[in-house]
């Protein structure tokens, strides 16, 4: 994957940093995998305004994405390597034996022609889903499912992956993209190899515009809010806020927000680093 840095023809192109899309193949969607997408403009099923800051964006279409890879035994051949403006990994068209097209996480390496499967006693390549049980030590993973059957859900965005480290009886221990260690149920499925699209965090919009476009709009900073609209709003002259916190209330910058007594908590070996 490449980036390119524009030329300063505009103002906006002065500090733009763009993807060159090298790895995309086709720009025109499978039509039966597409789906149709609302935009709620942050308010709820009343009407009333719940999320601030969203509203307007480009119309899209969801793609259906096959995040449980279920289609065991059967070889699937990459067709295309699309752009989704859903999420930030790149999408691959594959397309079984049996004729049945589905969209997967686009892997880092995965080409046109190339075939992928997945199940039980699976070769551990690129692109190919295997059961944590069946994946080697220290290989690089991504698409983790967190129960068995439930869909990929762990490290799906651009550039992420996970490690499988060890395994401890029916538990396999997981380095975490965050940095967390973790046990997940060795009959978990996950993908091998990394996430497309990995220069992704490296790329600069260069424009306001671009944020209205993907639907985000203009934030007021909370410490030039008045104190009826939020806790760090008011004060004479520039006043720094005091304590940083959100419009509710609840403190940032350090703040655990984890339920102490959660269930999950057993599984966890070492937390994310701060």
């Amino acid at each position: 994957m490449a980036l390119r840095k524009l030329r300063p023809l505009t103002p906006s192109q002065r500090f733009k940093v763009a993807n060159t899309y090298d790895e995309i193949t086709t720009g025109t969607p499978e039509k039966s995998l597409l789906a149709p997408q609302k935009r709620s403009g942050g308010r709820n099923n009343t009407g009333k305004m719940t999320m601030r800051y969203i509203g307007g964006g480009h119309k899209q279409r969801y793609r259906i994405i096959d995040f449980k890879r279920d289609k065991d035994g059967i070889v699937g051949t990459v067709a295309s390597i699309e752009y989704d403006p859903n999420r930030t990994a790149f999408i691959a068209l594959i397309v079984y034996k049996d004729g049945e097209k589905r969209y997967i996480i686009a892997p880092n390496g995965l080409k046109v022609g190339h075939s992928v499967l997945s199940g039980k006693d699976v070769t551990p390549e690129v692109g190919n889903t295997l059961l944590l049980s069946d994946v080697p030590l220290g290989t690089i993973i991504h698409n983790i499912e967190l129960r068995p059957g439930q869909g990929a859900n762990i490290a799906r965005s651009a550039g992420s992956y996970a490690q499988l480290s060890a395994r401890e009886g029916k538990y396999a221990v997981i380095k975490m993209p965050s940095g967390e260690t973790r046990m997940i149920l060795v009959t978990c499925k996950a993908t091998i190899g990394s996430v497309s699209n990995s220069d992704h965090n490296l790329e600069i919009s260069g424009k306001a515009g671009r944020s209205r476009w993907k639907g985000i709009r203009p934030r007021t900073r909370p410490v030039v809010m008045n104190p009826v609209d939020h806790p760090m709003g008011g004060g004479e002259g520039r006043a720094t806020g005091g304590h940083p916190r959100s419009r509710n209330g609840i403190p940032a910058k350090g703040y655990k927000t984890r339920y102490p007594k959660k269930a999950s908590n057993k599984y966890i070996i070492e937390r994310r680093k701060k």
